[in-house]
């Protein structure tokens, strides 16, 4: 059985705004939670220079006029009683009392402050205090100059709860944010600091807990955790006892994705893996892999697609199956087929998933998982790719409700929604943006399914894909390619 994995929770801006709120209805001190906040970051801020052995003398605060500028202010005071010598600039205060108080505690303890953001390249360390979670609106011309006057000067840069200028709930830059290198964030995690554009902004992410959950509290997400841990295998196994998987594409003129698939289902434990693609690829594949079996895709007709489906646990369909007339006549074929395959792991891919855009009225069984990118997410929604990258949590929502099964919401922070729950994968990096990686994904799938079925969670192998890719990259990001996963794969997977 699969060991029980502690996920953290992420929400999204109303589920934290009301818990503050029912918070301070039970005579809690919002001013108090501010000070709270302020000290721990700059508790944490001071471990971190020390640690790290960093030459940070000089810190600027740079503070709006809402309830993050006067975490700012609080934190500038409580980093110039630990002897550091601190400036703030700021934008004129609003009505707050809580934020009138912060100022001018600030002062009290002879911060420096200066009523504008002509900073100059001396300090050691900046601050953001723009702008909080409320932030949803593109900033205008002065604030988008402010973070680019921000981001262009030297030394470390720290964001108080979000980077100003990412949204809280989609990740998105509204243009533009700050580049953080810590982003020390109030209260819990949300969403919009894990997905999306979040790892250009968001640096190492720290999370502040200092008020109990309630039960009205309510997750939209959870982060993957990055500890996962396979059963070991039994010593009497045999090829029989960890799956037959089943790689069905490679149009005549791609066959690399199919390769890819079948050597990841390999390298991931599964016991038999059987390409079914054009027969030009066999010699390929058998040089690459002699222990794949294979078989030609045009010589297949309604019963033998059912004799084999009836001796394989899994099937990942679609990995550069092609999309002329002769593709399509096969994705039908094998598509009618599979969702009266109920007791198989199916995943469907690629051209796969261009097909499936087609369908009217699909609802697609509870064994399928569907693992598009935005630009095959846009295509199956008939919307584009701006609109599923503006709010991807929407998005793989959208698609669920509209064909059902299990989905992966390919990209940076990886969403993955499975049996109604959704994740949002805590690995990966740039380096895996390259052709490929998502047939390795596939062929993973279709292999730890087919060894585990529900005993191994959708979100688990995402994650574990992710880690490989961050294995290859210790070495660098760049250059990195989809071949090189199987040998990561198969470290990971004997952890």
């Amino acid at each position: 059985m699969r060991t029980q994995v502690y996920h953290s929770p992420v929400y999204n801006r109303q589920s934290i705004q009301t818990w503050e709120q029912r918070w301070f209805t039970q005579h809690n001190s919002s001013l108090g939670l501010m000070q709270q906040v302020a000290w721990a970051i700059a508790e944490r801020l001071n471990q971190h220079i020390l640690k790290n052995s960093l030459s940070i003398k000089k810190i600027a605060v740079w503070c709006g006029s809402g309830n993050n500028a006067g975490d700012g202010y609080y934190t500038a005071a409580y980093l110039k009683q630990k002897g550091y010598d601190v400036q703030v600039f700021a934008a004129p205060v609003g009505d707050s009392s809580d934020l009138q108080q912060a100022m001018s505690y600030a002062q009290n303890y002879n911060v420096n402050m200066k009523p504008h953001f002509d900073v100059q390249d001396q300090f050691d360390c900046h601050i953001d205090a723009l702008f909080g979670i409320g932030l949803n609106r593109e900033l205008d011309q002065h604030w988008q100059n402010t973070i680019q006057h921000f981001n262009h000067l030297s030394g470390l840069k720290v964001a108080i709860d979000v980077p100003s200028g990412l949204e809280v709930n989609t990740g998105q830059a509204i243009p533009l944010a700050i580049k953080a290198d810590i982003t020390f964030t109030a209260l819990a995690i949300k969403v919009g600091l894990v997905t999306g554009q979040a790892k250009e902004y968001v640096g190492q992410l720290e999370v502040i807990s200092l008020i109990p959950c309630d039960d009205e509290l309510q997750p939209v997400a959870y982060l993957t955790s990055s500890h996962i841990h396979l059963p070991k295998r039994q010593a009497f196994g045999h090829k029989g006892s960890y799956g037959h998987v089943l790689v069905v594409g490679g149009h005549a003129n791609m066959g690399g994705a199919v390769i890819m698939a079948g050597e990841a289902a390999f390298h991931a434990g599964a016991g038999k893996v059987t390409v079914i693609c054009d027969a030009s690829h066999h010699s390929a594949i058998l040089s690459r892999a002699p222990n794949i079996m294979v078989q030609d895709i045009h010589q297949l007709d309604k019963p033998n697609i059912e004799d084999l489906l009836s001796h394989v646990d899994a099937i990942c369909f679609g990995m550069g199956l092609g999309r002329d007339d002769k593709s399509a006549q096969i994705f039908k074929r094998w598509f009618d087929l599979l969702q009266t395959q109920t007791q198989l792991e199916i995943v469907l891919d690629a051209d796969a998933l261009w097909f499936l855009a087609k369908q009217e009225d699909i609802h697609l069984p509870e064994n399928m998982y569907l693992t598009p990118h935005s630009a095959e997410a846009a295509r199956l929604l008939n919307t584009t790719v701006q609109q599923i990258e503006q709010d991807r949590v929407a998005a793989i929502h959208q698609l669920q409700k509209k064909y059902q099964g299990n989905w992966v919401l390919k990209g940076s922070g990886s969403l993955i929604l499975e049996n109604n729950t959704l994740f949002v994968c805590s690995t990966g990096n740039a380096g895996m943006g390259t052709g490929g990686m998502g047939d390795v994904l596939a062929g993973m799938i279709a292999s730890l399914k087919a060894q585990f079925h529900a005993d191994i969670a959708l979100s688990d192998i995402v994650t574990l894909h992710g880690k490989a890719g961050d294995l290859l990259a210790e070495k660098g990001q760049r250059g990195i390619q989809a071949q090189h996963m199987s040998k990561a794969i198969y470290q990971l997977v004997n952890i």
